[in-house]
């Protein structure tokens, strides 16, 4: 979960500073969650959802599920919960040990789920998302929805990956450009949901802001099979070509050329809006990705600052290179 702003601190230095103390345990706002969740009610009819890094008392997925589960017409919801040896301290970490709870929906009339409705049974080991028995109970679910560490974002992607499962999460916005998350990204296994937040709340309930996050699923929805309209003509004096890669450099999206049929170098923002009938993903323009695609050494003989226009860097951090198709 996403780490502290500390009050009188830029958002960068909180960062770095949840990430050396693993400050992961951070909440999503219920509101936060409503807005997302709308798209994607028809996909929730039948199903077991998981919610793997949650605390239930505290939890607004747990929340979201359990108080729309006739709504959304549900199987079955099941929470795990970390390192908890009593029901009713779920937020204490008082022992070793996590649980989690099963609930099948309402039994008493009221549509609300009544704590005797829900069933809640102690784990062998902590409760961690990685266990063999948190992994039994992934194995259970057909969709995964949840904030889970960002500190874990690849291993826990790719845990999801490996046992095929539709799934609907929060993660930095820096989670793009991972290696491992762009191929998927690329490889149509996982694109960006349709809203992006900065606010969540701590365990005392009280509300602090962080760097933008966005939602990761690869539940289908329609906004990734929306064009971008395109409407500006291509020329070499509007578009300047790359020193060490052959590809042109498009400064904003809405400036894309509908007239262009090589690769061009996008901000990454495209990625909030991307089609993959209208666009083809090639690449990350620096690094080890940088080469793959064919960036070579710049005039300093370098590659780590990858793409440069006349000997200057051309903001490679915020690029992406993609084609556009026919």
């Amino acid at each position: 979960m996403p780490p502290t702003r500390m009050q009188g601190k830029p958002l960068n230095r909180s960062l770095h500073a949840a990430k050396a103390t693993k400050q992961d345990e951070f909440y999503t706002q219920l509101s936060d969650i409503e807005k997302e969740l709308r798209h994607y009610t028809a996909h929730f009819k039948n199903k077991t959802v998981l919610c793997n890094c949650d605390d239930p008392k505290v939890s607004n997925f747990f929340h979201y599920f359990s108080h729309n589960f006739e709504k959304l017409k549900l199987k079955k919801l099941i929470t795990t919960c970390y390192k908890n040896c009593d029901a009713d301290l779920f937020s204490k970490h008082t022992g070793e040990r996590g649980i989690y709870l099963e609930y099948d929906g309402d039994k008493s009339g009221n549509r609300v789920p009544d704590p005797d409705e829900i069933g809640i049974t102690k784990l062998k080991g902590d409760g961690d998302f990685r266990s063999e028995e948190c992994i039994k109970l992934l194995k259970q679910a057909d969709i995964v929805v949840t904030n889970p560490p960002f500190s874990l974002f690849r291993e826990y992607v790719a845990q999801l990956v490996k046992y095929k499962k539709k799934f609907l999460i929060i993660g930095s916005v820096n989670a793009r450009h991972y290696r491992e998350v762009f191929k998927l990204i690329k490889d149509n296994q996982l694109w960006l949901g349709y809203n992006c937040t900065r606010f969540f709340s701590k365990p005392d309930g009280s509300i602090f802001e962080t760097a933008r996050t966005f939602w990761y699923t690869n539940l289908d929805i329609d906004k990734r099979h929306e064009e971008i309209t395109l409407y500006e003509k291509y020329s070499a004096a509007k578009y300047p070509r790359y020193d060490n890669l052959d590809a042109i450099d498009v400064s904003k999206t809405n400036e894309i050329p509908c007239d262009y049929d090589g690769l061009m170098g996008v901000p990454d923002g495209l990625l909030d809006n991307y089609n993959p009938d209208q666009f083809e993903l090639i690449g990350i323009p620096f690094g080890d990705l940088g080469k793959e695609i064919g960036v070579t050494k710049n005039h300093r003989g370098r590659t780590d600052i990858a793409i440069t226009i006349d000997g200057k860097s051309r903001c490679p951090y915020s690029r992406i290179i993609v084609k556009r198709k026919s």
